[in-house]
């Protein structure tokens, strides 16, 4: 499988010209662990307590002289300042802040929604969650001049049937997040990191929010939506991002040969389109 991204990186390159984590999905985990190899002094933001432990466990294992545990709910706009206050209170200053909360919803828009519950959810977490922690964080950041890192994805550019308020989530969070960069500039720094297929609970499991409002697992839907295409390894992607951010790049697309189809989506969106449906109609046919 990594032959498959060496090869798609060669052949689509030339044609596409301390630390607050936030919420610990499972590439938020091994961005806490790159950050720890460095010697960084961590923040852990999350709601499962059992998971801030192990993480922290490993994470001093791992070369963080200090892990400070933090259960919250980034969807809760008082929750998201408390956790910044803490962090400040307890290291004095804060230096990158990284956002990586999500939840997918896979489900045909006309079919899935029932008082739009899945659709607030999405942006609850996937959009919200990341500009409250952001605002109480950019008076510290400007004093450290430090750095915002947001996990948004390759979805953010390019179509994805049966995940649109997940697309619509992540898109929305580029557009805000470009804009917060010219604010901001030239005292924090915003790199945008957009993973396309990478290991996680998303994809191994296919964990995402019902049409009922409900998480849970469907195998299914993620082989309908994946099918045969490679999956980054995700301690390779958190890698690449951690290097990216620490090198104040705008953008860390992870495999690089996504750029590719983001650049057709813009040039040749006919042409998008029609791999897409393709791509689904031969799916659909393995699986069915």
């Amino acid at each position: 499988m990594e032959f498959v991204h060496l090869l798609m990186k060669m052949v689509s390159a030339p044609l596409a010209l301390i630390i607050l984590l936030v919420a610990l999905p499972f590439l938020s985990i091994h961005l806490a662990y790159e950050y720890a190899k460095k010697g960084a002094f961590l923040v852990l933001v999350a709601r499962r307590e059992e998971m801030l432990e192990q993480v922290a466990k490993k994470a001093g294992q791992l070369g963080s002289p200090d892990v400070l545990e933090i259960r919250a709910d980034v969807s809760q706009v008082d929750e998201c300042k408390r956790f910044v206050q803490e962090t400040v209170r307890r290291f004095g200053r804060l230096d990158h802040l990284v956002c990586n909360a999500g939840i997918a919803s896979y489900c045909k828009f006309e079919d899935g929604l029932i008082g739009f519950s899945n659709f607030r959810i999405a942006m609850d977490t996937n959009f919200w969650g990341y500009v409250y922690p952001t605002y109480f964080a950019i008076p510290h950041l400007k004093k450290s001049k430090g750095k915002i890192i947001v996990n948004a994805s390759v979805a953010s550019w390019f179509i994805t049937p049966y995940a649109s308020s997940y697309g619509a989530s992540k898109a929305a969070l580029v557009n805000f997040f470009d804009t917060l960069r010219v604010e901001l500039a030239p005292e924090i720094k915003i790199t945008i990191a957009a993973p396309g297929f990478t290991e996680s609970e998303m994809i191994n499991n296919g964990k995402n929010l019902t049409k009922e409002g409900v998480v849970e697992d469907n195998p299914e839907m993620i082989e309908v939506l994946v099918g045969k295409f490679p999956i980054r390894r995700v301690g390779v992607c958190a890698e690449a991002i951690v290097n990216g951010a620490c090198c104040g790049e705008r953008y860390v697309i992870e495999p690089s040969w996504y750029k590719m189809f983001i650049n057709f989506q813009f040039f040749c969106p006919e042409i998008v389109e029609w791999f897409i449906v393709l791509w689904f109609y031969i799916t659909k046919s393995d699986t069915s």
